[in-house]
């Protein structure tokens, strides 16, 4: 598998195709993204990230029946929950699939960097290419939202699973949390180009003109890539639809979303390391603190739908 890191490599009919088909874009875009996706999103393999990984599976599925024996995850991106949750002790060995070949090229990438061999496989969420039974837990992280159908999703995971089998799916943007989330968005992209356009400041921390038609050909996609937003309770009524019993969501992120959706427009706004780590710490530290605040208080008092994120479990009967 080769790496595409750059939008000029793709033909301007195929980049056209992708606009007016789903699993092309997603296919595109997310190779595109592959090899910097991790620098993006600041994701890493080290303590923080091994905790946000177990916080978000032990919110929504508890402990019980840790160590599984073996875990798939299907949209697996850089291998980010996969082997943060390996590292955490949730599984004792694990297979990963993502649409992207650039994806599973970098996650099993990752894994041997970390000691781990994950098994890696190009393929469809809706088409998983496994026999039936094949494990005991099927995982996911922010990715039930691109696939064109979620219900026949759900239902290949539980089909690849053993009886009593579960699966984990986090990090699912509800409706009204993304509404308030793109907006927000959509604002500090606006002011920091504004900003960044002044002479003085602009030489120090703009993006390149190559830099923004990068950007704008890839936010072209995610347009197409982000197909759903969710509704806990008809999330949960698409997972009984596809034959799943104890299903259980919780929701995550009010203010935390608030604070952290202009943090990353505002980093993706500007060269790539200008920020530096005090900036990195104020970003994290902030989205920590009111991430409690958002668990301890707010989630007793506000109603599920306002949160920017949604988690499912469920079981195999």
């Amino acid at each position: 598998m080769t790496l595409t890191t750059d939008t000029e490599d793709v033909s301007a009919d195929t980049l056209a195709k992708a606009l007016d088909d789903p699993r092309l874009a997603n296919v595109l875009y997310h190779d595109w993204e592959a090899s910097t996706y991790d620098e993006k999103w600041s994701i890493s393999y080290d303590e923080r990230c091994i905790s946000y990984a177990r916080d978000r599976f032990v919110h929504v599925a508890g402990t019980a029946d840790w160590p599984y024996e073996r875990s798939l995850e299907i949209g697996c991106g850089t291998g980010f929950f996969t082997l943060n949750l390996q590292q955490a002790g949730v599984m004792k060995s694990a297979a990963v699939t993502d649409i992207s070949p650039g994806m599973v090229e970098v996650a099993r990438r990752n894994a041997r960097g970390l000691g781990f061999e994950v098994e890696g496989r190009v393929a469809d969420a809706e088409r998983i290419p496994y026999d039936d039974g094949e494990f005991d837990l099927v995982i996911g992280h922010a990715v039930l939202h691109h696939i064109p159908d979620v219900e026949q999703a759900i239902r290949e995971s539980l089909r690849v699973l053993r009886p009593g089998g579960r699966f984990v799916f986090c990090g699912e943007p509800t409706k009204r949390g993304d509404y308030v989330a793109r907006r927000l968005s959509q604002a500090t992209w606006w002011a920091t180009s504004q900003v960044a356009s002044l002479p003085m400041v602009g030489q120090r921390f703009a993006l390149s003109d190559h830099e923004r038609q990068e950007s704008s050909r890839v936010a072209a996609l995610e347009s197409v890539v982000d197909i759903h937003t969710f509704d806990p309770a008809q999330l949960r009524r698409t997972a009984m639809r596809a034959g799943a019993v104890d299903i259980n969501t919780v929701t995550e992120e009010l203010t935390a979303s608030w604070f952290g959706w202009p943090v990353r427009t505002f980093e993706a706004a500007v060269k790539p390391g200008v920020l530096g780590w005090n900036w990195a710490m104020f970003a994290y530290r902030g989205w920590l603190t009111l991430s409690a605040l958002d668990e301890q208080v707010l989630d007793k008092v506000v109603p599920e739908g306002l949160f920017y994120n949604v988690c499912i479990t469920g079981t195999k009967p």
